[in-house]
């Protein structure tokens, strides 16, 4: 008996190691990564125009197995030239960077898929978690989600102008990732 349960647990480990996964080749022309910000009268939206990402996951079922993104400040556009530059000054100025590493993902009791991960924004990393769906249309595969934050948990400053306007510290970053399997 023992001998059978060795033999059935080796091959559960064999197969499961031998279980396909994949890497998304991601279209940036694409994808897009946006962040909306809420500001005292308006609202405003930045584009990131470049970004790197490095996706894996299983082709079958579309769940991840890795995602890593990383991303300059400097490319991070708000149609405001004005406003792009009190923004990098405001992270600290020089060549601010930021960064996500997924670590896990999970399928809630309604179906929902979420993930959970490390936003590495000004030197402070906080774990976050966010839905997202993942869909594929022919040989393409698309990953949609909102997550949201607070600014003022990774050690940055509200943001006040001419003492009357403030952006929220609440911020949604709007991710839609779009690649082929290689």
């Amino acid at each position: 008996m023992k001998n059978k349960l060795f033999i059935l647990s080796g091959l559960g480990l064999l197969l499961a190691c031998s279980a396909r996964s994949a890497t998304l080749e991601v279209d940036q022309g694409r994808s897009r990564i946006q962040v909306d910000a809420k500001a005292t009268g308006h609202a405003f939206t930045g584009t990131l125009r470049k970004f790197t990402a490095s996706v894996s996951g299983d082709p079958g079922s579309l769940a991840p197995t890795a995602f890593g993104l990383g991303w300059n400040f400097k490319d991070l556009d708000t149609d405001d030239e004005k406003r792009d530059k009190e923004m990098i000054k405001w992270l600290g100025g020089g060549d601010p960077k930021g960064s996500f590493k997924f670590f896990k993902s999970w399928t809630d009791a309604k179906g929902g898929h979420h993930a959970q991960g490390a936003l590495t924004i000004n030197g402070v990393s906080k774990t976050i978690s966010f839905p997202y769906t993942a869909k594929q249309d022919g040989e393409w595969i698309t990953i949609s989600g909102t997550a949201k934050l607070d600014y003022q948990n990774f050690k940055l400053p509200i943001i006040r102008s001419m003492a009357v306007m403030t952006v929220d510290p609440a911020l949604a970053v709007r991710f839609h990732v779009v690649g082929k399997l290689k």
